[in-house]
């Protein structure tokens, strides 16, 4: 967007429009942080998770307990891979894991194998934990890349039963870690389409964590979440489960999710923050046949984020609960960056205004130097507390991300007058399904291990339910054979769910631009007019 008024125009620099809540505690840890809501609500329930729960009282002492085995390994310093599905205690593996200093990373349980060890290939994993349904993979994928040590916690493992009841473990630690010690290393996709990890110290997460709760406040107690959102995705960790803690409020999990199952537990548990997602979610919530059967009077937050919600959906959602959807926007490398707000001024499809204490810009596409005027459209660039401090063990990929203080986020959008941000288009290549980040070069590389493929590419097409799927397309090898079902059947045995094309094109060859590149925006305009023909 570009606004072709003659009067000259402000440059797009904006900055929060709501202060940080100083009596908000600002713990030296997010270790500090679990005992504070330990010792303030020890009999209050801090997780649900179908037909059990667990008191802070108990997640403190099972912290302890799982933070005593780990210690008793005597591993070397570098981070400890966390590969479970949500749970308690997928929780309490991540507490546990801060408590003994080590720097905690959560991975994707439905990797493969193969993409596990192209994940963790030079990472520095000491350990992996891992529960009953991960085992057998946890122990392939040590034994992949050398990690002696494989925890497995709950059922066939460490119940947590087997702290919960021992007094002995209600003490804080003796140590504890300090505001700048490493505390997260979350994976995210990059450029090369090869996930990454990226490193959070306490200090940046706290800081998150305070300007979630400024925006959006919560007592001290009264809140109850509902989340759906996986713990290994920066908002399913950084908001689901750490602002629970942080306010010492009550977590609901649903281990997967199902439109009806949401819907009875928003009601059932009288929930106030459901900490929702993207667009799809909230879709799939409207059709159930339950929605309008049950009291969600309860509800005040309704946060999306990871991909646009139409404004059919933001006026729907409003009309049926009497509770707006608010959009955010982030990203591993920080979060929030701009959220809108529950109780001022909002915008149709913007993303809100900065959180405290971040100042927010968009520059010029070639030089990322110069800033652009208002209502014109860039690269954002966001600085603030909150801000990674680099990739891991990856320098040079740290430098072009991290530039004079600023994070440049490869997001392209425009600042209107009242200074909210709107995102229009992405810089890279990346296809979100559902919320999940898909770079099609990594796909590809797994299409052309394939011996009968001679050259693949992948692209985005719209979806109504999931915002976007991958299609592929495919050029064979001469003289060999390759059919749809055999095409499936190995995406299936080699890609997690969210990465698997859901069409496939067989093709003689790539279209291709004037520099030999594979011509991605002639293969999306494919996409797009075969599934207008299959409609029609």
């Amino acid at each position: 967007m570009t606004d072709q008024s003659s009067e000259p125009r402000p440059p797009s620099r904006i900055g929060p429009k709501v202060a940080v809540d100083r009596a908000l505690p600002f713990h030296e840890s997010l270790v500090h942080m679990l005992w504070h809501a330990v010792e303030g609500r020890p009999d209050g329930v801090a997780v649900i998770y179908q037909d059990r729960s667990i008191t802070y009282r108990d997640f403190g002492r099972a912290t302890n307990g799982l933070a005593a085995l780990l210690d008793s390994l005597g591993l070397k310093p570098g981070p400890i891979v966390i590969m479970m599905p949500n749970s308690i205690e997928m929780d309490v593996a991540l507490m546990a894991v801060m408590s003994v200093g080590a720097q905690v990373a959560p991975l994707n349980p439905f990797l493969t194998v193969a993409e596990i060890g192209k994940v963790l290939d030079g990472f520095g994993t000491t350990a992996i934990i891992c529960d009953q349904s991960t085992r057998d993979k946890a122990n392939a994928a040590a034994e992949k890349i050398g990690v002696t040590h494989v925890v497995t916690v709950g059922d066939g493992g460490e119940p947590l039963s087997r702290w919960t009841s021992d007094g002995g473990l209600d003490a804080r630690p003796k140590k504890m870690p300090q505001a700048g010690d490493l505390a997260l290393s979350i994976f995210t996709g990059g450029t090369t389409g090869v996930p990454k990890g990226v490193d959070h110290t306490h200090r940046g997460l706290m800081w998150s964590l305070i300007q979630h709760v400024s925006v959006w406040p919560i007592p001290f107690g009264e809140g109850i979440f509902l989340n759906v959102a996986p713990m290994f995705h920066i908002w399913g960790l950084g908001y689901a489960t750490w602002v629970p803690i942080f306010t010492a409020g009550t977590l609901v999990m649903i281990p997967k999710y199902d439109p009806d199952e949401v819907v009875r537990g928003l009601a059932e548990h009288r929930v106030s923050i459901f900490a929702g997602g993207p667009a799809p979610i909230y879709i799939g919530l409207l059709r159930s046949p339950l929605f309008d059967q049950v009291d969600l009077s309860a509800l005040k937050y309704c946060p999306s984020g990871g991909a646009p919600c139409p404004a059919d959906l933001h006026r729907e959602w409003l009309e049926r609960t009497g509770c707006p959807l608010l959009e955010g926007w982030g990203m591993s490398e920080g979060a929030p960056f701009c959220l809108n707000r529950y109780d001022g001024e909002r915008k149709l499809l913007s993303v809100g205004n900065p959180v405290p204490e971040t100042e927010v810009e968009v520059v010029d596409l070639e030089t990322g130097t110069r800033v652009l005027p208002m209502g014109e459209a860039g690269e954002v660039r966001v600085r603030g507390p909150q801000m990674m401090t680099g990739y891991h063990n990856k320098p040079e990929e740290t430098a072009f991300a991290l530039r004079d203080g600023y994070m440049y986020t490869g997001d392209i959008g425009y600042v209107d007058k009242d200074g909210f941000l709107f995102l229009v288009d992405r810089k890279k290549e990346m296809i979100i399904v559902g919320g999940y980040n898909v770079y099609p070069r990594e796909v590809d590389e797994v299409l052309f291990n394939h011996p009968a493929i001679h050259e693949a590419a992948t692209v985005g097409k719209r979806d109504d339910r999931l915002g976007e799927v991958v299609v592929a397309f495919v050029a064979v090898k001469g003289g060999a054979k390759l059919d749809e079902e055999a095409f499936f059947a190995y995406c299936k045995e080699n890609l997690v769910k969210y990465k698997r094309p859901v069409e496939v094109t067989f093709i003689d060859a790539l279209p291709r631009t004037r520099t030999n590149k594979i011509d991605r925006m002639t293969l999306r305009a494919m996409a797009a007019k075969e599934s207008d023909e299959t409609q029609a």
